[in-house]
Parts: C-alpha cells; sequence; structure tokens
C-alpha cells in the first residue's frame, strides 16, 4: 500500500496549504470555505467485525459554506484495518504456514450536507453523504487453494470464492478488491482555539457501504483541526 501511503501524504499537504490560503482569505468565524484534517480510530461492525480489528487512518476534506448553518463538505478517508486471528486461521491452515500475515484499506471519496449549530465557543453539527469506497484486502504471500475445502464466510472475505459448500479449488490470490457506492452519517463537536475561524472536533460516523461479499460497515470516530 506504500502507493497509497504517499496519496494520503499529497493530500495532507495540499490539504495544510488550503488552510493557509483560506487564513488569509478569512479572518472572521463566517469563512466561506471550509477545511477540515483528522486522525481516525475506527470500530467495525458486523459482518465486518468478524474479520477486522480496530483500525486507525484519516479524513481530509475542503467545501463550501452557504451560511453559518449549512455547508457542503467533499472529503477524502482512508482507514487502514488490521485482520483478526480468526479470519486469518483458514490461510495459515491451508497454506501450513503460521506466520502468514495480512492487512485491510478502506478509501472513500464522499460529498457531504453540514448542518452546524456554531456558538462563539463551541458547538455541534450534523453531517451526512455518499459517495464511493474502495476496499482491499492484501496477503504476505499468495494463497492457492486446494481442493475439499470447506466453505465459510472468511474465505470470501479474502476475495476467494466457493461453489456446493467448499472453495473452488485452484485460486490464487495475494490480494482482492472491491468498489461499491456507499453512504455515511453522523455528529460532531467543536471548540474555538486561537483566532477565528480555527476550530478543533470531535466526530462520529456511521459508514457503510455494500462491497462485494462482505458489506463494509464502520463506525469511524475522527479528532481534528478545521474551518
Amino acid at each position: 500500500m506504500s502507493r497509497t501511503k504517499m496519496r494520503v501524504a499529497l493530500l495532507v499537504f495540499l490539504t495544510i496549504g488550503a488552510y493557509r490560503a483560506v487564513a488569509q482569505e478569512e479572518g472572521d468565524d463566517n469563512p466561506r470555505g471550509n477545511v477540515n484534517l483528522g486522525l481516525n480510530i475506527a470500530a467495525p461492525l458486523n459482518p465486518v467485525a468478524k474479520f477486522v480489528n480496530i483500525g486507525w487512518g484519516l479524513t481530509t476534506g475542503a467545501g463550501y459554506n452557504f451560511n453559518r448553518r449549512n455547508g457542503v463538505v467533499n472529503e477524502f478517508m482512508w482507514q487502514h484495518l488490521f485482520p483478526t486471528n480468526n479470519a486469518l486461521t483458514p490461510i495459515r491452515i491451508g497454506l501450513q504456514n503460521p506466520n502468514i500475515n495480512a492487512s485491510g484499506d478502506v478509501v472513500a471519496f464522499t460529498s457531504n450536507y453540514r448542518f452546524e449549530l456554531r456558538g462563539k465557543a463551541v458547538g455541534t453539527y450534523f453531517i451526512g453523504g455518499g459517495g464511493l469506497y474502495y476496499r482491499t484486502t492484501s496477503l504476505s504471500q499468495r494463497v492457492t487453494t486446494g481442493s475439499n475445502i470447506t466453505c465459510n464466510p472468511t474465505w470470501f472475505w479474502w476475495g476467494f470464492s466457493c461453489s456446493s459448500g467448499t472453495v473452488t479449488a485452484n485460486q490464487t490470490l495475494a490480494s482482492s478488491s472491491s468498489y461499491a457506492m456507499g453512504g455515511n452519517a453522523g455528529i460532531g463537536f467543536t471548540a474555538r482555539v486561537g483566532d477565528a475561524p480555527y476550530r478543533v472536533y470531535v466526530e462520529s460516523r456511521y459508514h457503510y457501504a455494500p462491497s462485494k461479499n462482505v458489506n463494509t460497515q464502520l463506525v469511524v470516530v475522527s479528532v481534528g483541526i478545521r474551518y
């Protein structure tokens, strides 16, 4: 996922540049533009929770405020996920190799509406929208399936297919991916820091996408800074 990390770093630098540009243009608590950058902790919900643990990531975005209460935010979210031991067990048994590891990522590009109740010091907001969700899984080495392996949902998570209750033989995979249109909704709280319009924020948001084989469902908590 080195390319993904490079793209994430580039987006962070672009967001910082946007902060500076808006700061030069806006000097009050009612900027026309909005920018946000936050660090994430994601709690997976079933069925994803059967295969991955709590993960970390980041969210960055920019948009336009129609007025003090209403605005749109276009966002990029990258979420790294860590597989559970139970998800790795069938793969390790199949290869007779207990050292196989894996990882997963969810990347989302969304457009969202935000309704905000903002006081001089503190505020709250509701946010929701939708867009493209891209999920990947990656094993530390290629896996080739044999015959007569009993199928269970874990094989679907890694991208393998099944037929008549058994995993399809002679499949070779090291990674898999899935694109799907999804949505999100959540609530956030803000607090003024320093000169207007800087604010820190804490946000909780539910994300859903009907990804291939296993639906993506996450609750993502973000902490960061924004206009």
